[in-house]
């Protein structure tokens, strides 16, 4: 690495150095976020593998898969906090380091308590990238290409979502769950030392030019809104609370079933072995990959509005957990993964425009504030979701396979009831890029 005085007596860094280094830089961020999905998502697959090694109730499994999203949105705040104190760089890798090693425990422990500290560890661990990886993008993309760089981090979210479908569940087949938690507690390790070696939190500190010469001051500088002041502007506008009743309730519904309960219901009820089921399921990441950038481009180019993409994946949100409900066991194969596929595009990939519209609802100087507070309120509806469904599947009658049609069609009446409390929410987001603005 090149510091500072060298660079001051050394020629001119070629800008080439910094457009290659830059992606460097972000494969490796993007490697790490691509870690967090995976994570985030895995339950779904192994889900009956861990609830018969652990002998657990489908509530208890339930909070299993939860636990990952209580330290993650308690973190959001924080995580920001770090990163401006310790840098991105430190603070990615020393709570990376965190979620591999509490990864490889999770692989090793036979209580379900225990089990349920490790997923918590685990999602303490990961909660602390995307935030700081925002910052690093900030520090080494120009400011125009922000959304786009953003847009594609989402996107690979979406590739780690499929590995924690149909290769997840090839791996499972392999060496067990156990092993494969370890296997991918090891890799999350590996990827934060490359990380911390390869890693800067600007340009300048490998003696390069700065990017963004107007952010590259002191953390704060220009800021002229207060942390505790922009929260509470964020708290006391009602158009914020709204943003975060949707998020709550439209991510409730894909964090449950992706993330969880999705597997064991096409197991379950269609009666496909666990390899079939994670393809349905990949269905759900590929539609991050494709809808993110879709969903962003249409808001952005073609209605030149955030609300009327936020109200039409609140319709089809709707629409589509009618189906759940009310057909739950004879829908055909085919119609399956569409429902995934579309699952996947409006209760996930439409948090993109959402998180725009968070942003653009107060002044710049507090747009990461709003954007970190909204960020709690996914990650709640993740962490209270999965438990409630287990618990009313649990009170359900049961057959020798398990939880029957009946009781996952009274579980998933909930998403009904969720996609109906999201749809009233989106009607009264406020439009925050009109139609008249290019």
């Amino acid at each position: 690495m090149v510091n500072s005085a060298d660079a001051s007596n050394a020629a001119p860094p070629k800008p080439e150095r910094l457009s290659g280094y830059r992606w460097v830089v972000f494969s490796l961020l993007a490697f790490g976020y691509l870690l967090v999905y995976f994570h985030r998502l895995c339950p779904a697959v192994v889900a009956l593998d861990m609830q018969a090694d652990l002998q657990t109730s489908g509530a208890l499994l339930g909070f299993l898969a939860a636990a990952y999203f209580y330290p993650y949105a308690l973190m959001q705040l924080p995580s920001g906090l770090l990163s401006d104190s310790w840098g991105p760089r430190k603070t990615i890798t020393v709570f990376f380091t965190l979620a591999g090693m509490a990864s490889v425990f999770l692989g090793m422990v036979a209580a379900p308590g225990l089990a349920i500290l490790a997923r918590a560890l685990v999602g303490l661990g990961v909660a602390m990238l995307f935030v700081p990886t925002m910052k690093v993008i900030t520090n080494w993309f120009p400011a125009a290409v922000f959304a786009r760089m953003t847009g594609i981090l989402m996107a690979v979210g979406g590739l780690g979502a499929y590995t924690a479908s149909r290769p997840l569940a090839w791996l499972s087949d392999l060496i067990g769950w156990r092993g494969s938690f370890v296997a991918i507690g090891a890799v999350t390790m590996v990827a934060a030392l490359a990380i911390w070696l390869m890693v800067r939190n600007t340009p300048e500190e490998m003696g390069l030019p700065s990017v963004n010469p107007e952010a590259s001051g002191k953390p704060g500088k220009a800021r002229t809104i207060g942390l505790m002041r922009g929260m509470h502007m964020v708290f006391a506008t009602g158009s914020f609370w709204v943003l975060a009743i949707w998020f709550f309730c439209t991510c409730s519904i894909f964090f449950s079933f992706g993330g969880l309960w999705g597997g064991p219901y096409l197991i379950q009820v269609y009666g496909l072995s666990k390899a079939e089921a994670g393809n349905v399921l990949s269905m759900l990441a590929l539609a991050m990959i494709v809808g993110s950038p879709l969903l962003s481009w249409i808001s952005d180019a073609v209605w030149h509005s955030r609300k009327k993409v936020i109200v039409l994946a609140s319709v089809m949100t709707l629409v589509l957990s009618l189906p759940l409900a009310f057909f739950t066991a004879s829908m055909s194969r085919p119609f399956l993964y569409l429902l995934c596929f579309l699952m996947g595009m409006f209760s996930s990939a439409v948090v993109v425009v959402a998180f725009a519209s968070a942003k653009e609802l107060f002044p710049i100087e507090i747009a990461g504030t709003s954007v970190g507070l909204v960020n709690l309120f996914p990650f709640l509806g993740g962490a209270v979701a999965p438990p409630v469904l287990g618990a009313i599947l649990e009170f359900q009658e049961k057959a020798a396979a398990g939880y029957t049609a009946a009781a996952y069609s009274r579980a998933f009446m909930l998403y009904v009831g969720l996609a109906l409390i999201a749809l009233v929410a989106a009607l009264f987001i406020r439009e925050t890029l009109p139609a008249t603005s290019e």
